[in-house]
């Protein structure tokens, strides 16, 4: 919103306030000023001259020379190149010694031999950014109004000697995308009263009415709350005035007739747009509606606009004639033939007009307002005031009368509000006095609600106040926010900490970068085929269906994830066309689930932690051969984790066949819990076919369920003495089915051996001719340990033995000779 620096001044006094304070002030009370720019571009001794006489130049063609009164008492020579010069013309005319934008000097100057004594000059060199002129008015030197008076000083007659704010206002405030909105912020900034614009009563009305000339009718209600129209009869269009050009161009708005100017006026006055139709060109009453299926318009613009149910037209008992609350129709727009207009003044509802504005790409200064709210109550002032400006400025006749439903009159906001809330939420000590001198400034009606309280009327323009912090804000603004005081902090506190979740997943950060792995964030969404991977993560094995996207960008990003590892993969293959053909990387996410093709609930979300590795795990180097990732480097992190939280003896391995994994390479990760054990996920290598689809050699992956482990893990750090006494090692090798799995053994062992056992594993594990067919022998490492003595070989013996037989007896075990 641009704001002229002497409009503004028309409504409020202004002086002693210079255009850089009042940007000040009004930054300070919220309203912030993007910048102040001069109008005056560095324009001096530049007056309005009349051409007295023109003749061509005697050696150019394309010279003028003219005589022109610059009302200097003395006729000038002046020496034009512009083509539109014309005896007769009021023009711009520099005198020597004058001074124009870009640093150019006005000397006298021999041209071709014709001496000449000053410019005539066009817009553009008078820095007026010519785009924002009348059409006509945007070639050649600038032709100014007959009636204009010789030796008038340029600036003066162009408004040139005036700043422009620029306001870059918050959605809250479109009170002050209007003048007299800034003028109310102003007043109640500074203190000084405000002169608001009166309608010229002596216009309004004729002897003519105006329910003989248009009924309105308003049949959605949902689109309008109040419709009215005014009729003016007997226009003659042409140019604005000067004052009125001037006030547009300095807002940013090109002139472009009386009647369509002073429609641009009054709303960038009242914050309230209006709309002018060639009364000729309306075919019976005038509708607000939404618009057919089917319906099309030709916007202003000229282009033709399909329309949409849901898209509110202005119609008559034809067809759509305007977009409501956007722009109106080409086909009843004011020309200058046009003799008798209707005059319409709304209050359009702000969700329609945005949706209709976005959707067709029609951005305008009035659907700009009507998105965020016009006042109610200037609906009839602004089109009474419009209507009155085009009787002035077009010599029209205003009929009596307005044509106007009013479906809703929105109440005033009413709160109550005591001064000890404001001082207590602000941190000041404003006394009662202080606070009613705020509301009288604001002008907000304020009465008496028992001691050192109010009941304010909030006014209708400003909509943006409906609860009592809104008013505390209006106080803490007009106060100034640099006198609210410093003070202490009050109240309890507590300090910061990481819920357990929070520290795992930092934990598990940590651990997974330091084994070599590097962190992934990938999308949410992937494709519908993706989504199927991996049925027993994706729990597409109990009935969960992808869950597709409404309005997806893509095919490939159409469905919310229900695993990890299809993103990850598709990451290693990304870098492998890149010639990085070994990755490690994890990520830490949701996935999403949900048993419904058609969502009416919030799909179940679920916490994962999934890596893959493929490629070398080492490098070759000049000293050493290159080696890849094998299971038991995916295996190991995992244990690794699990280790770190706690969780070594209660997660056991067990071989499974999960799709989309390896059938003889895949473990489950099963955890003990009070009711069982439950699978949280699966480590291997991923299925041949799968590592072929990505282009893959041989990968390995886990994904774990991080919910379960939320709950059992123990993320605290628990330390241990060092061992005082020696450890003492002992190995047995037993022969036993080759389907019995190592692990089975070392749990067995682990149970059998006693409280003194440290650690047992397997190293080694043989199958041959020599043991039989089906059998293989494996070898295990146990050491035992106590912490206050050194063990005896009788006590080692003993516990030994036990495993044997615990052996022999689970899994008729025998010790191998």
């Amino acid at each position: 919103m641009n704001v002229s620096y002497q409009w503004l001044s028309e409504y409020i006094d202004l002086g002693g306030i210079e255009p850089q304070e009042l940007a000040e002030l009004l930054t300070r009370g919220g309203i912030e000023i993007d910048g102040v720019v001069s109008r005056n571009a560095g324009v001096t001794n530049t007056v309005v001259g009349y051409v007295l006489e023109k003749e061509k130049h005697p050696d150019a063609d394309k010279l003028n020379v003219c005589k022109i009164d610059a009302g200097t008492g003395e006729t000038l020579q002046i020496v034009c190149g512009a083509p539109n010069v014309a005896a007769g013309q009021k023009v711009p005319v520099a005198l020597v010694g004058a001074k124009l934008p870009g640093d150019l000097q006005i000397k006298r100057a021999k041209l071709r031999g014709v001496e000449s004594q000053g410019m005539i000059c066009s817009a553009r060199e008078l820095g007026i950014n010519d785009k924002l002129l009348p059409k006509e008015l945007q070639e050649g030197i600038l032709v100014l109004p007959a009636d204009t008076a010789v030796g008038t000083d340029i600036a003066d007659l162009l408004g040139l000697n005036d700043s422009v704010l620029e306001l870059d206002l918050t959605p809250n405030r479109s009170d002050c995308l209007s003048l007299l909105g800034v003028a109310y912020e102003t007043a109640a900034l500074t203190g000084r009263p405000l002169a608001l614009p009166e309608p010229d009563k002596a216009l309004l009305p004729s002897a003519d009415k105006t329910a003989d000339a248009i009924a309105v009718a308003i049949e959605s209600a949902e689109a309008c709350s109040h419709y009215a129209m005014r009729v003016v009869k007997g226009v003659k269009i042409g140019p604005s005035p000067l004052w009125l050009q001037n006030r547009l161009i300095a807002a940013g708005i090109r002139p472009i007739s009386n009647v369509v100017d002073v429609t641009n006026f009054v709303m960038l006055e009242y914050g309230q747009p209006l709309h002018a139709f060639d009364a000729a060109k309306v075919k019976g009453a005038v509708r607000v509606r939404f618009a057919r299926e089917g319906e099309t318009l030709v916007t202003l613009d000229g282009q033709a606009r399909k329309l949409e149910p849901h898209m509110p037209v202005i119609a008559d008992d034809e067809r759509a004639i305007a977009l409501a609350g956007v722009m109106g129709g080409l086909d009843t727009e004011v020309t200058p033939d046009t003799v008798d207009i209707l005059l319409e003044s709304a209050r359009f509802a702000g969700a329609p007009v945005r949706k209709t504005s976005r959707q067709l790409g029609l951005r305008s200064e009035a659907s700009a307002r009507f998105e965020k709210g016009v006042d109610p109550e200037r609906v009839r002032g602004a089109l009474d005031r419009a209507a009155s400006l085009i009787a002035q400025t077009a010599g029209g006749r205003v009929t009596d009368g307005v044509a106007e439903v009013r479906l809703a009159s929105p109440e005033p906001a009413v709160i109550e509000l005591s001064l000890d809330r404001i001082n207590r939420m602000l941190g000041t000590s404003l006394s009662a006095l202080e606070a009613k001198t705020i509301w009288s400034r604001l002008q907000f009606a304020a009465e008496p609600a028992g001691e050192g309280a109010w009941r304010i009327t909030v006014p209708s323009r400003r909509g943006d106040i409906t609860r009592g912090v809104d008013l505390i804000e209006e106080v803490a603004r007009l106060n100034g926010y640099d006198r609210i005081p410093t003070t202490r902090i009050e109240g309890p506190t507590t300090t910061g900490a990481l819920t357990k979740p929070q520290a795992i997943r930092r934990e598990l950060r940590k651990l997974l970068s330091e084994a070599g792995l590097s962190e992934a964030v990938t999308y949410s969404v992937t494709s519908s085929g993706r989504a199927a991977l991996f049925p027993e993560l994706s729990g597409a094995a109990e009935g969960m269906r992808p869950i597709g996207l409404a309005m997806p960008m893509s095919e490939e990003r159409s469905a919310l994830r229900a695993t990890l590892l299809p993103n990850l993969l598709e990451a290693a293959a990304y870098n492998k066309s890149r010639r990085n053909a070994s990755a490690a990387v994890f990520e830490i996410a949701s996935v999403y689930h949900s048993a419904e093709e058609k969502l009416t609930t919030l799909p179940a979300e679920h916490p994962r932690l999934a890596f893959l590795l493929t490629g070398n795990r080492i490098g070759a180097g000049w000293n050493q051969t290159a080696t890849a990732y094998d299971f038991y480097d995916a295996k190991g992190i995992v244990e690794k984790l699990l280790a770190r939280l706690g969780l070594a003896g209660a997660v056991r391995f067990e071989q499974a066949q999960p799709g989309d994994f390896h059938p003889g390479r895949t473990a489950a990760l099963k955890l003990a819990t009070a009711s069982g054990e439950e699978i949280i996920g699966y480590v291997g290598q991923l299925h041949p076919e799968l590592q072929r689809e990505f282009d893959l050699g041989d990968a390995y992956a886990a994904e774990i369920e991080l919910k379960p482990l939320y709950e059992a893990a123990d993320s605290r750090i628990v330390y241990s003495t060092l061992p005082r006494f020696p450890s003492a090692e002992r190995d047995l090798a037993v022969v036993v089915d080759g389907s019995v799995p190592g692990a089975s053994l070392v749990e067995a062992a682990r149970q059998a051996a006693g409280e003194w056992l440290e650690s047992v594993r397997v190293f080694d594990v043989y199958a041959g001719e020599r043991l039989g067919a089906g059998k293989k022998s494996v070898a295990l490492s146990l050491v035992y340990r106590h912490p206050d003595r050194t063990l005896n070989d009788e006590e080692i013996a003993e516990a030994q033995q036990s495993v044997v037989a615990r052996l022999e007896q689970s899994f008729s075990a025998e010790l191998r000779k």
